[in-house]
């Protein structure tokens, strides 16, 4: 089985300041107390998404994703596969720039490459889930892999 690997760690006060300073937002998002109360979880939640019909899977270990996933994103079918295929390119392609330039980006936050290939059809739920862990990813670090804000 193919696997696509994205991991972040719990990161303390001081990293966070350095993403902050490091931030490549141009716009303020505006963040709502459930999501703080998301972004603030210290416990490690590990999100696996497999499915029968495709070989591909995604293991997101982020702290406060499942909680902002379950409570604050948007529902199942709200975005159509195709939507959320075009945003991770995008997302994927300027994620795996960042990785690339540890000395310009965070290497504690782009640790690894992100393998998405744009002619494969990974299925609705991977799709779904790396979406969201990218549009939760922006807004808790306060960064822009894209030329749009980060939006709920």
């Amino acid at each position: 089985m193919k696997k696509i690997f994205l991991v972040l760690g719990i990161f303390s006060l001081a990293i966070s300041s350095i993403v902050s300073s490091c931030s490549s937002t141009k716009e303020t998002v505006t963040v709502s107390a459930k999501e703080k109360t998301a972004f603030q979880q210290k416990e490690g939640d590990t999100i696996t998404i497999a499915s029968d019909k495709t070989e591909y899977e995604i293991i997101i270990i982020e702290p406060g994703f499942n909680f902002w996933l379950q409570g604050i994103a948007r529902p199942r079918d709200y975005y159509t596969q195709s939507f959320m295929e075009n945003r991770n390119q995008i997302f994927v392609t300027n994620y795996n720039q960042r990785v690339m330039q540890p000395m310009r980006f965070d290497p504690n936050l782009y640790e690894q490459q992100i393998n998405y290939e744009p002619h494969i059809d990974y299925g609705y739920e991977v799709n779904y889930k790396l979406y969201n862990y990218f549009i939760y990813f922006q807004r808790k670090y306060n960064q822009r892999l894209g030329p749009f804000v980060p939006r709920i």
